[in-house]
């Protein structure tokens, strides 16, 4: 089993629901208001006067099967609209109770 947490725009943010439910990716937990700045490009997301727009994240236990299919998908998102900011990161589950 693995972890995928997802830092997005917060535009991308039903996309995001939506294509976790079409993979049978079930569960998440979601943080919808989050600030950050990306490591290598794209605006920083402070909801503040200068930098009003704010991100929002994901956490979802997937099979290792899934993986790549959320990642392949997720990457088509940030192609297609490379400004918003989307990022993945993948850690391996040890145990779960």
């Amino acid at each position: 089993m693995k972890a995928i947490f997802i830092a997005f725009d917060q535009a991308y943010y039903e996309r995001i629901v939506d294509m976790l439910e079409r993979t049978n990716c079930r569960g998440f937990t979601a943080w919808q208001e989050v600030q950050g700045r990306g490591s290598k490009s794209g605006e920083p997301h402070y909801g503040t006067h200068a930098w009003p727009s704010l991100a929002s994240s994901i956490i979802t236990m997937v099979d290792d099967d899934k993986v790549k299919t959320v990642l392949d998908l997720l990457h088509d998102m940030d192609i297609a609209t490379p400004k918003l900011g989307l990022r993945a990161f993948v850690w391996t589950i040890e145990q779960t109770i």
